[in-house]
This record gives C-alpha cells, sequence and structure tokens, in this order.
C-alpha cells in the first residue's frame, strides 16, 4: 500500500534537512528546506512533500515513528500530542519536532549509559566529549554506531582484567581465551553479562572441592564448605572471598 511505504520512508528522510545543516556548508547550501521535505518512496512513488501529504498518511507517518524502538519518552509525548492536534501540528511534528524530541531522548540515553556500572574509561571519554558539545546528529549517531565500539573496547579490557584474578580458575580462562580467538562485541558483552558468572561458579565449586578435599579442615570449615558447594555463584564467591575465614572465629 502506498501510504504504508511512505510512512516507513518518512522517519528516515524527515530528518534530513537538520542531518544536512550538520554537513559541511557546500552540502547544506544544497539541501531542501524543511517545506520541501519529502518523503522518500519506493521507486514508483514520485515522493510527497510533507505539506502535501494528506492526514492518513502523516498519521501513519507518525504512528512508524512511534513504532521505532529508539524513540523515547520525549518522542512519544510530542508524536502523541502532534496526532491529537491539527493537520499543521502533525506537519510540524515531522519537519522540527521529531528531530528535536530525539535529542532529548537521546541526552537521556546517553546518561544513563555513563551510570551503567560496566561503562568503562572509553565509553565515558566518548560521552563526556558528546556532552561537551552535543548535537542532535552527534547523538544519535554515536547510539547507533560508537557506542557499540566504544563500549567492545571497554570489554576487551574487562575480560583480560579478569583473566589476571588469581581467582580466575580453569573455565574462565577457557572462555576467555575462546572470546579473544575471535572476539566480538555481541560475544563480549553476553559473556561478561551471564557467562562470566556461569563460567566462575564452576571454577568456584572446583576451588571449594579442594577445601573439602583438605583432611586437616575444622569440622565447621568442613560442615560449612558442604553446605556452599551447591550454591549460587554469589554464594560460592561468598564463601572463598570472606566467609571460609569466618568459620572458626
Amino acid at each position: 500500500m502506498r501510504t504504508n511505504r511512505i510512512a516507513l520512508a518518512l522517519v528516515a528522510s524527515a530528518l534530513a534537512p537538520a542531518l544536512l545543516a550538520a554537513a559541511p556548508a557546500s552540502a547544506a547550501d544544497a539541501a531542501p528546506s524543511s517545506a520541501t521535505v519529502t518523503a522518500a518512496v519506493a521507486p514508483d512513488d514520485a515522493g510527497t512533500p510533507v505539506d502535501e501529504m494528506s492526514e492518513e498518511e502523516l498519521r501513519a507517518a507518525i504512528a512508524a515513528v512511534l513504532a521505532d524502538p529508539d524513540s523515547g519518552r520525549g518522542v512519544e509525548r510530542e508524536a502523541n500530542e502532534a496526532l491529537g492536534g491539527t493537520v499543521e501540528d502533525m506537519r510540524e511534528f515531522l519537519r522540527t519536532g521529531y528531530r528535536l524530541a530525539q535529542y532529548e531522548d537521546d541526552k537521556v540515553a546517553v546518561v544513563t549509559i555513563l551510570g551503567k556500572p560496566y561503562a568503562g574509561r572509553r565509553v565515558t571519554q566518548e560521552i563526556n566529549a558528546l556532552l561537551d558539545a552535543p548535537t542532535p546528529e552527534k547523538l544519535r549517531t554515536w547510539l547507533e554506531t560508537g557506542y557499540r565500539l566504544a563500549q567492545y573496547e571497554d570489554d576487551k579490557v574487562a575480560v583480560v582484567t579478569i583473566l589476571g584474578k588469581p581467582y580466575a580458575g580453569r573455565r574462565v580462562t577457557q572462555e576467555i581465551n575462546a572470546l579473544l580467538d575471535a572476539p566480538t562485541p555481541e560475544k563480549l558483552r553476553t559473556w561478561l553479562e551471564t557467562g562470566y558468572r556461569l563460567a566462575q561458579a564452576e571454577d568456584d565449586r572446583v576451588a571449594v572441592a579442594r577445601i573439602l578435599a583438605d583432611p586437616t579442615i575444622s569440622a565447621a570449615l568442613r560442615a560449612a564448605a558442604e553446605d556452599v558447594i551447591d550454591g549460587t555463584p554469589e554464594e560460592l564467591r561468598y564463601f572463598l572471598e570472606t566467609g571460609q575465614y569466618e568459620v572458626d572465629k
């Protein structure tokens, strides 16, 4: 259906003037004004300027914006307000309101990332540089491509740091070496979020089993080790780091 094709493509094309405004002057000089933004449609469509779109086409385009997973509270608020207003309100949202609302959401997103416990040195440096001189285009580009690469760099540092810890046992070492043989941003992040915990738990159970194999340990330590060996990863780590030293006190 022609309206659907217009709606899906307009999400990208409506921002074209703003993106070109951030480009070199020669490119900006050739850019169309917001009044002549057109929906990039299939080859058999001529394209519809925003000012010439029907109410149905405008509503479909804004619905496509709302369906975008990158649309946060700011975009949702402004889009719904436009849908509840006049046809001109909807046009104005697609001309300029969408870009500014997405900018608002993107600023929230980068500050949220900055507060994550795994935001390392590279992510922090790049976000701080962005926030020193932010633009809608810089933030969107970084969130779409730069964040993944910056986090990848931090994650490589994280796994190498883990490899150097004294309690990194055989399973953790094997899994990290396998990751580093063919690393990707997604593999490293997934392992740090879920795989590391499980691999460390396996190594920690081996460490507790070694304690149990020592015939010289006290009855209290043996009982504590037997109790924790089938415990959670967190219980195992706590026992090895702290609990075993508190048993005989």
